[in-house]
């Protein structure tokens, strides 16, 4: 999956409010069909998404599409799938996933409309959210379940469907939630997948909690942040984009490793650091993040 450092939510129902979803310079746009959604408007969300998406993709815009549908225990998800697997949907971000067959069923579904829509096999991506307690006590296996999965998400933010099912308290230092986050990071990682995402902070005009919460999440091990608010995009945008100054710290830092490879030896003081190949490694994974963003 590319990297996304922002992945807003635009309520599938409200056609305008994905060019306002655009003009928030948001990595990719989350068009909802679930939450956001009230139950009386869900049959006419879904063409009003896939015309959304259609309209985008005519348009040309940076912003990759995905959609979140309804879960498969609402009886809606079928329908759902039906009308928005189409050219230039990036990919289904998945609510409310109990088990790893729950997705491998999905996947087949999904492979039968790519077929159906003349679209590339598994060009259609997957996104977990993991909102429940079953999903959560069987992470790794659920990460693993179809090859299309491109990310993970779960231990959203107050009041949500994780901390009811838990019987957690949410806050802002995320104590309660650190095993659960840390856990699916670790399922990312151990499955390929090297940008899991984080969310949601609930709190709109916090612009600093949200910040703190976004920090704390990258040093976790979390690559952007799924966003409810279009204030939310710039503030996520740059703390998951690797600064001036940490790019020209690896770039030396490769230099100098460089340098002292040349003269035979693997290890050499960069600035007062023992540096060695692992160094250099993560280093060139640093550059190559910041390289792909710009």
């Amino acid at each position: 999956m590319k990297p996304y450092r922002s992945m807003l939510f635009v309520p599938g129902h409200k056609p305008t409010w994905a060019e306002k979803g655009i003009a928030s310079g948001a990595d990719a746009l989350i068009l909802d069909l679930e939450d956001s959604v009230p139950p009386a408007d869900k049959d006419a969300a879904r063409m009003t998404v896939r015309e959304t998406i259609g309209r985008l993709r005519e348009t040309g815009v940076r912003a990759d599409i995905w959609v979140r549908p309804n879960s498969a225990d609402s009886g809606l998800q079928g329908a759902d799938l039906e009308q928005v697997v189409v050219p230039r949907l990036a990919g289904l971000f998945l609510p409310k996933v109990f088990t790893a067959r729950e997705v491998v069923g999905i996947d087949a579904v999904v492979s039968h409309l790519e077929e159906r829509e003349g679209l590339e096999h598994e060009s259609v991506g997957l996104i977990i959210s993991y909102e429940t307690a079953v999903s959560m006590a069987h992470c790794e296996e659920i990460a693993a379940a179809a090859p299309r999965i491109a990310s993970l998400l779960g231990a959203t933010g107050p009041n949500a469907d994780v901390g009811r099912e838990l019987g957690f308290e949410f806050t802002p230092a995320g104590l309660e939630t650190l095993y659960l986050r840390s856990r699916i990071v670790l399922a990312a990682r151990a499955n390929g997948l090297h940008h899991p995402v984080a969310g949601v902070w609930q709190d709109i005009a916090d612009l600093e909690g949200f910040r703190r919460f976004a920090e704390d999440n990258r040093r976790l091990g979390y690559r952007g942040m799924v966003v409810i608010h279009p204030s939310h995009v710039a503030p996520s945008n740059e703390v998951f984009t690797p600064s001036d100054e940490t790019v020209d710290f690896y770039r030396r830092l490769i230099d100098a490793y460089r340098e002292a490879e040349a003269r035979g030896s693997s290890a050499v003081d960069f600035e007062g650091q023992h540096i060695d190949l692992a160094h250099a490694k993560t280093a060139e994974g640093v550059l190559a993040l910041a390289d792909s963003l710009r």
